[in-house]
């Protein structure tokens, strides 16, 4: 996957999110997917990457702007997904925002 098709140059933001799951699915196959779908139709979204072991998964959503960050942070479907991972879905997690200043890619 050329995961910096939709990107422009830097800098740019990538907000980083590692988590540990909890036990079985409980939803969060569905609720993953419809949060990827929900915030690819947000402004200033220009991409996300994910990956997932047995006990580790770190998912990096890329963004124009801090503004629109906080907008897909604040939105009303993201917020009940967000609770509902604290409830269910995760042991733990940690969310870190960073401002992409250089990248480079590579594809055989």
């Amino acid at each position: 996957m050329n995961s910096n098709a939709n990107k422009p140059q830097p800098p740019y933001y990538a907000v980083l999110f590692t988590s540990q799951r909890t036990e079985g699915d409980n939803g969060y196959g569905e609720m993953a997917q419809a949060m990827g779908e929900l915030a690819s139709k947000q402004p200033g979204f220009l991409g996300i990457e994910s990956a997932r072991d047995h006990e580790l998964g770190i998912t990096i959503s890329y963004w124009e702007s801090l503004d629109a960050i906080k907008s897909w942070k604040e939105h009303s479907v993201h917020k009940v997904a967000q609770e509902k991972g604290k409830k269910e879905w995760y042991k733990n997690y940690t969310v870190r925002v960073c401002k992409v200043e250089r990248d480079s890619y590579f594809e055989m």
